[in-house]
């Protein structure tokens, strides 16, 4: 690697090229031959790129905080607000649990990317339209169009929080997929601060049971139950002020992870074969199955998502292309036990819901997989792949639609 940096000093692109071959490898021999070459202009640039001192974590400045903290506190009025109206708790939470966090976010970015006040008044009516939906369905619990309305709902105001994320870009790809990297970033940050925060009560209950203080009930239900919405909307000000936080944890655990559970959806295709269990007459298993399926897609998506702003190594897309492909048996058999049980049992709520979604996740994984077929022959990039998932999303916004606002009437709030 040193003789090819000094052979090549003065040609970027195969400085660029031996870089990304090996990053590592390359920032050790660079660092090694530095000395000879520190009096070239194009050394001098690698050097301060690869030892580019990363700043400080930011907190941003006064009313970015301020900003924050007042959304934060909304957050935590709004899961409070059972208590403080005495509403009934099961009602309100199966229901309105989507509008404690995504509003607060939608906000953030609309004040972050600036929105015009047609956009703003756009998503505020379809949120406040939602709620309005959400509460006047029957008081029925057993209702599967009220579960899957609400279910769905998520998925709606998940879709409105990506459409003020991408704000004047919603026809771009990079920004769509930007979205899905944020997602990732989100998990990574909000998980930390979720994990930070139960420490922190741990030691606070323990430290006053010491003294003799049982805060237990009052500290869980009116500090930490206020305070965990913010964790998502405190983690989402960390990662939009400070990338570099987890701009390179996410990637990472998308390589990882992608090549495992390959391995693990493969053992437990062939696992499934000798347990004698089947998606055609068990449902437990067969909501399993698709729990499986959705999670697997998700974290397709995510390793696209992540790796597409970056070079990809031609091992790394044989993963997610024989992971695109073991998905998509995992789909068929999905979908043929869905279609099973319609033929026997006939058509429910809860069937058409999983067959619609099921339908739209094959065409997609079909869609992306022939794009990293493409990828894998050398005839496209991987920006190729990024774009047909960015593309796609619109799709499953308009599905999330009908499930939640239409399914209820269709199958008559049954």
């Amino acid at each position: 690697m040193k003789d090819e940096i000094l052979t090549n000093i003065e040609n970027p692109s195969q400085l660029e090229r031996l870089y990304r071959t090996d990053k590592a490898a390359f920032k050790k021999a660079f660092t090694a031959v530095y000395p000879q070459v520190q009096d070239n202009s194009v050394a001098a640039f690698w050097n301060a790129r690869l030892n580019f001192a990363k700043d400080e974590i930011s907190f941003g400045n006064r009313s970015q905080l301020l900003f924050v903290i007042v959304l934060s506190i909304c957050a935590g009025i709004i899961v409070k607000l059972p208590a403080l109206l005495n509403l009934n708790e099961e009602f309100f939470y199966s229901r309105n649990a989507g509008f404690i966090i995504f509003p607060a976010l939608s906000a953030y970015f609309a004040w972050r990317n600036k929105l015009s006040a047609l956009k703003i008044a756009m998503v505020a009516g379809c949120m406040l339209a939602a709620l309005f939906f959400i509460n006047s369905l029957p008081d029925n619990p057993s209702s599967d169009t009220l579960t899957l309305s609400c279910v769905h709902l998520l998925l709606f105001l998940w879709s409105l929080l990506g459409f003020v994320f991408v704000g004047d870009g919603s026809n771009n790809p990079e920004k769509r997929l930007g979205y899905l990297s944020y997602n990732g970033d989100l998990i990574v940050m909000t998980t930390l601060i979720v994990i930070a925060g139960i420490i922190l009560s741990g030691i606070t209950v323990g430290l006053f049971s010491l003294i003799g203080f049982n805060i237990n009930n009052f500290y869980f239900e009116n500090i930490a139950l206020f305070a965990l919405p913010a964790a998502p909307i405190v983690g989402t000000y960390l990662t939009r002020t400070n990338p570099q936080l987890v701009g390179k944890v996410s990637p990472v655990i998308a390589r990882i992870f992608s090549p495992l559970v390959l391995v693990m959806l493969v053992i437990y295709l062939i696992a499934i074969v000798y347990s004698g269990k089947d998606p055609y007459n068990d449902r437990e298993f067969l909501m399993v199955f698709n729990a499986l399926l959705i999670g697997v897609m998700a974290i397709i998506f995510f390793s696209v998502a992540e790796t597409s702003k970056t070079s990809k190594s031609s091992m790394e897309t044989w993963v997610v292309f024989m992971l695109s492909i073991v998905t998509i048996i995992v789909n068929g058999i999905a979908i043929s036990a869905i279609l099973f049980r319609i033929t026997e049992w006939g058509i429910t709520p809860n069937r058409a819901a999983v067959l619609g979604g099921n339908i739209l996740i094959l065409v997609n994984l079909l869609l992306v997989t022939l794009k990293l077929e493409r990828v894998v022959s050398n005839k496209a990039t991987i920006n190729a792949v990024g774009r047909v998932m960015a593309s796609y999303l619109p799709v499953y916004f308009v599905w999330t639609i009908i499930v939640t606002f239409l399914f209820p009437f269709i199958f008559g709030f049954r």
